[in-house]
């Protein structure tokens, strides 16, 4: 049997803080960090989730040469190769001997467990 929770999976909303599209069954930000309502588990909450995917690397400019422009895309696919979404997530500038870390991250959390921590 399909719960209707399980029918919600992936909806969204607005951040009213930061203006982030944020999944609907968050009771904090994962962009600005603020609460969204009162969730006396939202702690709890967040531990509960895992982290599927996490990459790190940094790119250093030498210590000469002219400077380099960055562009930060995120592409989303799905199982067949089709491109869900596409964002630009920030440009920028390197100055000689200068350096950016990038990261990216992806945290899941089941609905059924967002819904037994609310349900508490």
């Amino acid at each position: 049997m399909i719960s209707a929770a399980q029918g919600a999976a992936g909806k969204s909303r607005t951040c009213p803080h930061c203006r982030a599209t944020i999944l609907q069954s968050a009771s904090i930000c994962p962009l600005c960090g603020h609460s969204l309502r009162f969730d006396a588990h939202g702690s709890q909450r967040a531990r509960q989730g895992s982290t599927a995917l996490r990459v790190e690397g940094t790119i250093h400019h030498p210590p000469a040469g002219e400077p380099w422009e960055y562009s930060v895309i995120l592409s989303i696919r799905n199982e067949r190769g089709d491109e869900i979404t596409r964002q630009m997530i920030g440009i920028g500038a390197l100055r000689p001997d200068e350096q950016r870390t990038f990261t990216l991250a992806v945290e899941v959390l089941t609905l059924a467990t967002a819904e037994a921590v609310k349900g508490r």
